[in-house]
């Protein structure tokens, strides 16, 4: 059996992920959704310092709290940094990176940059409030919170490619906002990834998690 660890995009914590966490583990898996620094654990608040390098040093701190070895890691859309930057540190503990409709980062990229220019707006006007914080956008699950503004600034720093035994890209095509068009096109026919297209909306675990689901254990 397989341990899974399920890292949620922007504005939401790990219950995106708890439908998806119960149908593995009734399969047998071993399955960790993540809720990041800022966004709803109240054990981890969120402060003027919590950025991209907090998200990825919480997945590195579950990794080791749990004595996680051979590990999949799933990133959806803007956690597609955190797991890049988590196998990068993570001495080997992970077999595989599934990216859901997800940035791909190189050293140096950041969400900021990586993104559309409509996004970019989003981030901005979304921290108009504070300064610090993105409200999320209208129409998300009410569980959401506002998003640290610097995870979305913050450069990613790889001093190291992830060394993992496989890759996947899963790619989410009914949405015209998406940001992700120019990953797929980039990936899709690079043989050291696997490239799925789902003709659905950026919500994979509600629209399509049985898919979801497939992807993860096709193994």
């Amino acid at each position: 059996m397989t341990t899974f660890v399920l890292v949620p995009g922007a504005w939401h914590g790990g219950w995106y992920f708890e439908p998806i966490a119960e149908t593995l583990r009734r399969q047998g898996h071993t399955v960790f959704p993540v809720t990041l620094t800022g966004l709803g654990d109240p054990a981890r608040p969120r402060t003027a310092q919590t950025n991209l390098d907090t998200h990825i040093q919480d997945v590195l701190t579950l990794l080791e709290t749990e004595d996680i070895h051979d590990a999949v890691l799933l990133g959806h859309s803007y956690s597609g940094m955190v797991i890049t930057g988590a196998a990068a540190r993570a001495g080997g503990r992970i077999r595989r990176l599934v990216y859901s409709d997800a940035y791909v980062p190189s050293d140096g990229d950041s969400c900021f940059n990586l993104t559309s220019p409509g996004y970019r707006k989003l981030f901005l006007e979304g921290a108009e409030a504070d300064g610090l914080t993105v409200t999320p956008p209208p129409g998300l699950d009410p569980r959401t919170t506002a998003h640290p503004l610097a995870a979305f600034l913050q450069r990613i720093r790889l001093e190291s490619e992830p060394k993992v035994q496989r890759r996947d890209y899963i790619y989410l095509s009914a949405w015209a906002e998406t940001p992700f068009t120019g990953v797929y096109e980039r990936l899709r026919d690079d043989p050291d990834w696997h490239v799925h297209t789902l003709p659905i909306g950026h919500a994979i675990a509600r629209e399509a998690p049985d898919d979801l689901v497939r992807i993860l254990t096709e193994e």
